[in-house]
């Protein structure tokens, strides 16, 4: 039987980069290089001159300074982001989130169909579950594939289909915890959903997917990528474990797939 070590790692992760064209409100990233400021700093810190630093050849460390929000590059969503209560309860903030939920089969819903600004619906979901032959288990990670990564160097990656708040709900009250996209939100572009309530006057347009929360307990993970390289629609693991950030509505992750070399059997799990 193959081991751990046969199985393949899809890297599913975007970078956090500097003044990223995805990011509408983008990261800044201060690159502290060895021969300048890294010299500055080592010298300063120890009380050497450049000359002390042998092993270097007088170089000092690399450091980079970054000013980011949370919701940068990928990364996964606590249900503290929603609201400040999930289900009735305090909401869980990034660092109290179970690991659990974010080391768990995954399954990828192709809605590549889709058109940008179009919502992804429970038919749609349950289309293609059905095509797949495939019955959700509880806290599956389910990855959206909207193919919008393809576009992420270029502003037409903003131009997405998303989730409301039916189609949310309907996964979690199948059992999913964490509910993955390729794209830069869960829900539809900012654009379709202020034109809608500019035209209807019906707040219920604005941020449904993420408000869903609110109401059942679960994460996202946001700017996925790479989901065309899995190979497969399940059978495989996600790793999506968040950096612990104290009190937090957000954490960035290195979110992979862990594939075996054959689809791993479908065991019925529970909560």
């Amino acid at each position: 039987m193959p081991g751990f070590a046969d199985w393949k790692i899809v890297d599913l992760s975007v970078p956090l980069a500097h003044r990223a064209v995805s990011e509408p409100m983008p990261a800044e990233i201060d690159y502290i290089t060895h021969d300048r400021r890294g010299l500055e700093q080592m010298t300063n810190l120890f009380g050497i001159e450049r000359d002390d630093l042998v092993y270097s050849n007088g170089q000092g460390w690399a450091v980079e300074e970054i000013h980011a929000i949370t919701h940068t590059a990928t990364h996964v969503d606590a249900p503290y982001h929603y609201g400040p209560i999930s289900e009735g309860r305090r909401a869980r903030t990034i660092d109290e989130v179970p690991l659990e939920w974010c080391f768990a089969p995954g399954v990828v819903i192709d809605v590549r169909h889709k058109k940008a600004g179009e919502l992804i619906t429970v038919d749609d979901l349950q289309a293609a579950l059905e095509k797949m032959r495939y019955t959700l288990q509880p806290r599956d990670i389910v990855l959206l594939q909207t193919g919008a990564d393809a576009r992420i160097d270029s502003p037409e990656y903003l131009k997405q289909p998303g989730l409301g708040r039916a189609s949310t709900l309907w996964l979690v009250e199948q059992g999913v915890r964490v509910i993955g996209i390729d794209a830069y939100t869960l829900d539809r572009p900012f654009v379709d959903m202020m034109a809608d309530y500019r035209r209807t006057g019906d707040g219920r347009f604005i941020w449904p997917a993420h408000f869903a929360g609110i109401t059942r307990e679960y994460c996202q993970i946001e700017k996925l990528a790479n989901l065309d390289r899995i190979g497969r629609s399940h059978g495989f693991h996600v790793s999506c474990l968040p950096v612990k950030i104290d009190k937090a509505s957000a954490a960035w992750c290195r979110a992979v797939a862990l594939i075996p070399p054959e689809p791993l059997e479908v065991k019925p799990r529970t909560t």
